[in-house]
């Protein structure tokens, strides 16, 4: 099959991340991919190197005006991909976001990693198109599946993500020490400081835990994004300031550094307030750090017994304090063992089935063939 995957960026976010492992596990399954985004601010190519078997177009995407607000600059990304992506070479055009599904007015397959819900107008229209036109649609979990299926009567498909489990499992001791020397003992959280990260109720839970454990810093990575936050970020920094803490922020980490900087914190703290799996949590249990989540539905069916469930700040405060005091074998066990499970080879697998079943010149129904492993609906 001539597969393109369509993303709207190029920076290491989760459904970027998602785009380019997906599209080199199908590569490796023998199919013909290109995996198509915008280049953002002089980007020529992805934050990571991608492997030669996958093809890639980058469309330029110039930056807009200072006066630019979102709105506009989500339309303009959605007509400059569409004006560059031609569909006719592919069997399958398969979009990870609102604004790909847009560029091709929703003739593709759509995965909808989770539910947004947006006041600016233009924001909400592409989101509200990207999920009633699309011809077929996916989820991470069956827990947004749910929501879709609930809000718009759509009944998806689940496939959950893989997870480089090796890269996260076998890290090199010298950069992890590295890291610690650097840092100390840390709680880390990946993502940024946005809303729907939950960062201000992080930093709050991290103002009680200093009380405790004075000597814990919290780290916080990542940060690319499409939206504009910094009226939040600027609110989360006088906050920090308020509570006489100092977060230590690293923005983006480059793609060899980020496997060390997990495996060395001693918790990984992940209070999202929206989320379709938790990528960046997977990967941490990957890594053998012990993980606490906020407590979400899509976070249960996910992570089952192998993380820590919280409500913020003052219980993600007293169960960071139980993952930093005591060590949990089995819940460290059960976490790498439910990492291992979740491979890229088994998704791309999973993927061409549906692909197959869906293509619009498809004669067998769509269905969904995803199976809880057991009954606690961990994912396999």
């Amino acid at each position: 099959m001539k597969i393109a995957l369509l993303s709207y960026s190029t920076k290491p976010r989760g459904g970027v991340v998602h785009t380019l492992a997906l599209a080199e596990a199908l590569a490796a399954a023998g199919e013909d991919v290109t995996v198509w985004s915008l280049g953002r601010g002089g980007d020529a190519g992805f934050f990571r190197p991608v492997d030669p078997a996958v093809r890639v177009r980058i469309v330029p995407f110039p930056d807009g005006p200072a006066e630019e607000t979102v709105g506009e600059r989500i339309l303009r990304s959605i007509a400059t991909l569409r004006a560059a992506f031609d569909p006719s070479p592919y069997d399958i055009v398969h979009a990870q976001d609102c604004i790909s599904a847009n560029a091709v007015d929703g003739r593709c397959i759509r995965t909808v990693h989770h539910i947004d819900h947006f006041t600016t107008p233009e924001l909400a229209d592409c989101h509200e198109r990207a999920i009633v036109e699309p011809y077929a649609h996916l989820c991470v979990s069956r827990a947004v599946a749910d929501e879709l299926t609930a809000g718009w009567g759509i009944k998806p498909a689940v496939i959950p993500n893989g997870v480089a489990y090796e890269r996260f499992a076998t890290t090199d001791p010298v950069a992890r020490a590295a890291w610690r020397e650097r840092l100390g003992r840390y709680v880390l959280t990946v993502g940024g400081i946005e809303p729907r990260k939950g960062s201000l109720d992080l930093l709050e839970a991290y103002a009680l835990l200093r009380i405790r454990q004075p000597d814990v810093r919290l780290v916080i990575a990542g940060g690319e994004t499409l939206f504009d936050y910094r009226d939040y970020r600027a609110g989360w920094e006088a906050r920090a300031v308020e509570l006489g803490v100092e977060p230590v922020v690293l923005g983006p980490v480059g793609e060899e550094e980020l496997p060390p900087l997990v495996a060395a914190a001693e918790v990984f703290a992940f209070p999202s307030v929206k989320e379709g799996f938790g990528l960046a949590a997977m990967e941490a249990l990957a890594a053998g750090v012990p993980l606490v989540v906020r407590d979400l539905p899509v976070l249960r069916e996910v992570f089952g017994p192998a993380a820590l469930f919280a409500d913020a700040p003052q219980g993600l405060a007293a169960a960071l304090e139980q993952a930093l005091a005591k060590a949990d074998p089995d819940r460290r066990k059960a976490g790498r063992h439910l990492a291992a499970r979740h491979t890229w080879a088994e998704a791309a697998e999973r993927h061409l089935g549906f692909y197959h079943r869906s293509s619009p010149a498809a004669s067998t129904p769509l269905r969904n063939d995803y199976e809880p492993s057991a009954p606690n609906t961990r994912l396999g």
